[in-house]
């Protein structure tokens, strides 16, 4: 059993102990679906207000579904499409107040309302991105990209598949 120490007074204390645990129990695991797992799970249960958290790996230069917590999501999504094919593409966070202003927004929960998309790199390749949706309007903000993209550079060495 795990249990991790998590802030909740400002969103960097927040990011700082997320960090800390997600690296703390993938440090040693080499599995890459372990980590992504583990990674999505800690970031549902410590990050307020969302409705989904996970992964799509980069498979073949095209995003595929990979561990998540929330409801059943899109399984296959083309590398500049949507949010997720947008960060991909780009190499850059998408931070999206507004998902339903998004041009080509894939909607696979009508609940979601906001998302925070951030690409993990290794090397040259966009080898994942991390998603995570919010029902909640503007739910994340520049403070939240910069606190998933900490957790991306760590990631980076542990989810290739």
């Amino acid at each position: 059993m795990y249990a991790f120490e998590v802030a909740t007074d400002s969103k960097p204390a927040l990011y700082r102990d997320v960090l800390s645990a997600i690296d703390a129990i993938t440090a040693d695991e080499p599995d890459a679906v372990a980590n992504m797992a583990n990674a999505a799970a800690i970031l549902w249960e410590y990050l307020p207000d969302l409705n989904w958290a996970g992964f799509y790996r980069n498979v073949s230069d095209e995003l595929v579904l990979g561990p998540f917590m929330g409801k059943a999501a899109c399984i296959r999504i083309p590398i500049g499409k949507g949010v997720c094919g947008a960060a991909a593409a780009t190499r850059e966070a998408q931070v999206v107040e507004d998902v339903h202003a998004f041009p080509g927004h894939i909607a696979c929960d009508a609940a979601s309302r906001s998302e925070l998309v951030v690409p993990i790199i290794d090397g040259e390749r966009v080898i994942a991105v991390i998603d995570l949706d919010s029902p909640k309007p503007a739910r994340f903000d520049v403070e939240d990209a910069a606190g998933i993209e900490a957790i991306a550079k760590i990631l980076s060495k542990r989810v290739k598949g």
